[in-house]
């Protein structure tokens, strides 16, 4: 809606210029209310939408026994979860298809501005060692599944699961308890700084 007022006449409306602005003040003031109220429903709707998000998050991670509001940073979390279900395609590096090794790298440049590069064996010289027992969210997880050479990656996440890129079913978080993973597990790292 919009509203003009020639204020340089003296008998806009039938009223003199100091009624002209009184009108053109509230005209003003009913707009700003307005404006507020709409800016106000749109910040209710971006909050609803980000609450809803949120749990959706939360029950997504239920299952594994994780909160990502109890971790330390909750944006793994939330990008593990936007690339949860992404297809496996060696070499892939993009929501259309990614492998193990371009999953890690893809959650260490978005959740903590640190570019990794390379395939899981060229990953592993790059890593100050950590044992399985001082494992912590954000940590790498190598296994050595083929003919004995590091061949797989993951991402830890906490209470033992973690996040990877399986040839067989995509972005998938796994359990390193589970027997496969027990049997190949090799060792974990954290970048060197």
């Amino acid at each position: 809606m919009l509203l003009q007022l020639d204020l340089g006449q003296e008998k806009n409306f039938g009223l003199n210029c100091a009624a002209n602005k009184i009108v053109l003040l509230a005209f003003l003031a009913v707009s700003a209310v307005l404006q507020a109220q709409q800016d106000s429903v749109r910040l209710d709707s971006i909050r609803i939408d980000s609450a809803i998000q949120h749990s959706r998050v939360i029950a997504f991670y239920q299952p594994y026994g994780l909160h990502p509001d109890s971790a330390n940073d909750p944006n793994l979390f939330y990008l593990v979860n936007d690339w949860f279900g992404t297809k496996y395609k060696y070499a892939g590096k993009s929501k259309s298809g990614i492998d193990c090794s371009g999953f890690v790298c893809e959650m260490y440049k978005s959740v903590y501005c640190f570019v990794l590069s390379g395939g899981s064996k060229d990953l592993y010289p790059l890593m100050d060692t950590v044992s399985r027992d001082s494992l912590r969210e954000g940590d790498i997880l190598f296994f050595k599944i083929r003919k004995g050479q590091i061949s797989h990656v993951g991402i830890y996440l906490g209470n033992d699961k973690f996040a990877h890129a399986s040839v067989h079913r995509g972005v998938v978080i796994s359990d390193l308890n589970e027997e496969y993973y027990r049997k190949y597990y090799f060792r974990a790292g954290r970048p060197k700084q």
